[in-house]
């Protein structure tokens, strides 16, 4: 499990100056990333280490990755962050 210095890392590398990246990590990193499981957050950690396009097509559909575990953290997050929206 990452410890609190490294999950407060972990928050800030998910800011990433892309808006529709930063409405669905931010949140993920801040609630749920401390609640899921050690080899779930180094997926994450890894997922944090790709570069933004690729990001940003793995998160629209646009493409997927080839590491199955990246693919699962994506749909995990999209998940996440499809239940946690206010409905209006």
């Amino acid at each position: 499990m990452l410890n609190e210095t490294e999950l407060k890392r972990q928050v800030w590398h998910s800011r990433r100056g892309m808006l529709e990246l930063d409405v669905l990590l931010g949140p993920f990193a801040l609630h749920a990333l401390p609640l899921i499981s050690a080899d779930e957050q180094q997926v994450y950690v890894r997922l944090l280490s790709q570069q933004d396009p690729d990001l940003f097509a793995w998160f629209m559909g646009h493409g997927v990755s080839d590491d199955q575990a990246m693919v699962a953290m994506v749909k995990k997050i999209k998940d996440y962050a499809q239940s946690s929206q206010i409905p209006a």
